[in-house]
């Protein structure tokens, strides 16, 4: 009988996270900056709201409240499944969106989500590909509404429809990296959506041939367990263009609101300038992958 602590893929990701080790390079290094160039904007930080969805249970207009922390640090928010009066709320605060629609089996509904984003002044759209079957094998159901699988043509037409960049969550392979690319998607979030398969590869240890494959064409977004600014140091010195705290910002959100969310950031992205500039990494994008070796 599968023991599903040993499997569980959120331990398995964290194992992997503290099993890489940096070296230190301190000569010729300067005050590095953590600035983030995105879809032709410009933020403060490469750590990002993960797409999260129904916080009302951790803080009353949770989802709103986390966007206002977005906003304050200058940060990319995403917003995962919610009503559209929740995303213009959550838009309407400032706090530049990337919103993630599910893989609805009803097409249309993802359409109107789509072009629903667009309205509301998102920064992108994209689908969480991941979330289409349930444990058993068949389609999964989030709320009553009903999932499926889609195809490389239906992505496709996804893209086309909208002039908003296209984002694929849910990557996790070599195979699925290359369907992107041909899909036309603009950027893809490795993930294993916080352990939705016992057993998953950790999105850091395959993310060094998916970002060769990438060859820096699109952005490639990192999620699960980030809970650092030595994590956040790690993806990006393996390939992430930026990454996602979800789990790491629950409690902060909880007590303080959005002041928690800012202040969890800020020190996030201050513990990524103090390794950056114990590294030599003068930004995000001169972050040498030769400094991480394997315990």
């Amino acid at each position: 009988m599968e023991n599903l602590r040993t499997g569980d893929s959120n331990q398995i990701t964290r194992d992997y996270f503290d099993s890489l080790l940096v070296e230190m390079r301190h000569i010729d290094s300067v005050i590095p900056s953590t600035t983030l160039e995105l879809y032709g904007e410009r933020f403060d930080t490469p750590v990002m709201m993960a797409a999260l969805s129904h916080l009302n249970k951790v803080r009353e207009n949770g989802m709103v409240e986390m966007a206002k922390g977005a906003y304050l640090v200058n940060a990319v928010n995403w917003a995962g499944m919610g009503e559209e009066e929740e995303l213009e709320a959550i838009t309407a605060t400032g706090a530049r969106t990337i919103k993630i629609i599910k893989p609805y089996a009803d097409n249309q509904i993802i359409f109107r989500k789509i072009d629903h984003a667009k309205k509301c002044g998102a920064l992108a759209v994209g689908m969480d590909v991941d979330h289409a079957f349930s444990g058993n094998g068949k389609y999964d159901n989030v709320l009553g509404h009903p999932m499926t699988s889609k195809s490389l043509d239906e992505i496709k037409e996804f893209v086309k429809s909208t002039d908003l960049p296209f984002i694929i969550k849910g990557v996790l392979s070599e195979q699925d990296t290359l369907k992107c690319l041909e899909a036309g998607v603009k950027g893809i979030v490795v993930s294993h959506h916080h352990g939705i398969m016992n057993y998953a590869i950790p999105p850091l240890k395959i993310l060094p041939r998916i970002a060769s494959i990438v060859n820096k064409q699109i952005p490639i977004f990192v999620d699960c367990g980030v809970a650092s600014g030595m994590d956040v140091f790690k993806a990006l010195a393996l390939g992430a263009t930026a990454v996602s705290a979800g789990r790491i910002i629950m409690d902060p959100l909880s007590k303080d609101g959005a002041n928690g969310v800012k202040e969890t950031i800020l020190r996030m992205t201050e513990e990524l300038a103090g390794v950056m500039a114990r590294t030599c990494s003068s930004d995000i994008n001169h972050i040498d992958s030769s400094v991480i070796h394997d315990k």
